[in-house]
């Protein structure tokens, strides 16, 4: 009889921790290799995680809605198909103390969706499966205890360098466990160390992690806490507002050009397995400017810029469950076919929790649409460490005052719609982000037919 560990994935080199948000199979049923398991949720990602082999889920040592490091036991599998069940789960009310995360691996460069810079984490085993952490007799949790299961090894590492009392910070993790973005964000807004024992953090509102104000609810409300997904992101878009000099820019895009290459083009595409949509002539026509406009497609780091040799798109997907950014990997070297079906399936897999932890990350522009939901146009906030997200408004028929041949004017329906940019006017001037604009606009207004 052969036993498989089925482990946390690492969903990102700079993850070092997953909740496991959804069981898939119940204890003592039988599973196929590959077949969908149970579902995480992470900083980066929410995602099905396949059966490492067939068999029998024999044991469950996680429980739904538990936060645990990378490479902890999450199952096992027994491949004798006629195993019994051989344990059953653990309360999720009696949390015990996570085990230590396995080896990561460095982390990549910035970019993509991060919200906190990467960090390595700690060498250090894996605790065997058969020497469970066992609470003391008496019940009493003593402060070692109480760290370990309010904090991943990487937060206490990150701790100990900067000489940060984790005790004091309010954790935003499941059960109040302190996060590597928690201790972060503590660390770069300046909080001191303690100078002695029991010294304590300033309060959250001033220097820790982001602290959302409470409100009395009414009778009659009804009350739901955040979704991790939704955490995140209020958090994110908090820290990019403080972050980033936000400015926006908008011009309005005459599609005419655009919309009678679609009404050619659209069925030929549709027999390859392609959706031409207006989403996709936008990224092409971004992706080729910003190639020369390198300071749209950029970062900052401390008193540095840097500039991106890889132009990677985000497509903001808006979800039933909240926002995800998916990206498109080198997408200026791509045509605008390739652009279309990439578009296409990333959306679909984001709709379907099917992405790839790479897919959401690295990105150095990002493109969002409200425009499907009607929206004229708005202002969207910096998706960090990016330095501009343009916003597409509703693209529709309207009423133009145009130029004849003859030079005089005439009111014409067109198809046109808004464009907005914010951008972070620490690095990127408003002439900057107008002349990216004109270009944008210039091209899509005249876009050639040998690009189809």
């Amino acid at each position: 009889m052969a036993r498989v560990d089925v482990l946390m994935p690492q969903m990102g080199e700079s993850i070092a921790e997953g909740t496991l948000s959804k069981w898939l199979k119940k204890l003592g049923d039988e599973v196929k290799r590959d077949e969908p398991l149970f579902e995480i949720s992470t900083d980066k990602v929410d995602a099905e995680i396949p059966a490492p082999s067939a068999g029998v889920l024999a044991e469950i040592k996680v429980q739904e809605g538990q936060t645990v490091p990378v490479q902890t036991l999450v199952a096992v599998i027994e491949t004798d198909k006629g195993a019994a069940a051989t344990a059953a789960p653990a309360t999720a009310a009696s949390p015990a103390a996570p085990p230590v995360a396995a080896a990561q691996r460095a982390p990549a460069a910035p970019g993509g969706t991060a919200v906190s810079p990467p960090s390595t984490s700690p060498v250090l085993p894996r605790p065997s499966p058969s020497s469970p952490v066992v609470p003391k007799g008496d019940g009493a949790e003593t402060a070692d205890e109480r760290l370990r299961r309010k904090s991943t090894p990487l937060v206490r590492k990150i701790a100990a360098e900067h000489q940060v009392d984790i005790s004091t910070i309010p954790g935003t993790g499941f059960a109040g466990r302190v996060t590597k973005q928690d201790i972060l964000g503590v660390i770069e807004r300046g909080a001191p160390a303690p100078t002695a024992p029991g010294s304590r953090l300033p309060a959250p509102g001033a220097s820790g992690p982001v602290q959302h104000p409470t409100v009395e609810p009414w009778p009659g409300d009804r009350v739901e806490p955040f979704s991790k997904i939704r955490k995140i992101t209020a958090d994110h878009m908090i820290m990019s507002r403080r972050t980033s000099a936000h400015v926006t820019s908008f011009f309005e895009i005459d599609y005419s050009r655009v919309a009678e290459l679609r009404r050619k083009h659209k069925a030929a595409y549709a027999e390859r397995g392609v959706n031409l949509t207006y989403l996709a002539f936008i990224a092409k026509t971004c992706a080729e400017n910003l190639r020369t406009h390198p300071v749209v497609n950029a970062a900052v780091s401390g008193d540095n810029i840097i500039y991106r040799r890889d132009v990677n798109i985000g497509i903001a997907v808006a979800l039933e469950w909240g926002l995800i950014v998916p990206v498109v990997k080198r997408a200026d070297e791509l045509s605008l076919a390739g652009l279309a079906r990439t578009i296409n399936d990333l959306g679909e897999r984001a709709r379907t929790k099917k992405l790839l932890p790479d897919e959401i990350q690295r990105g150095t522009f990002t493109i969002t649409n409200p425009g499907v939901f009607g929206s004229y146009a708005g202002a969207p906030i910096i998706n960090q460490p990016q330095v501009a997200i343009l916003g597409v408004g509703a693209i529709e028929k309207r009423p133009k005052v145009v130029t004849l041949a003859d030079g005089t004017d005439t009111i014409a329906i067109r198809t046109m719609g808004m464009v907005s940019m914010s951008y972070d006017h620490r690095v990127v001037d408003g002439a900057d982000a107008d002349r990216f604009l004109s270009d944008v606009k210039r091209a899509l207004e005249d876009f050639p037919e040998g690009a189809i």
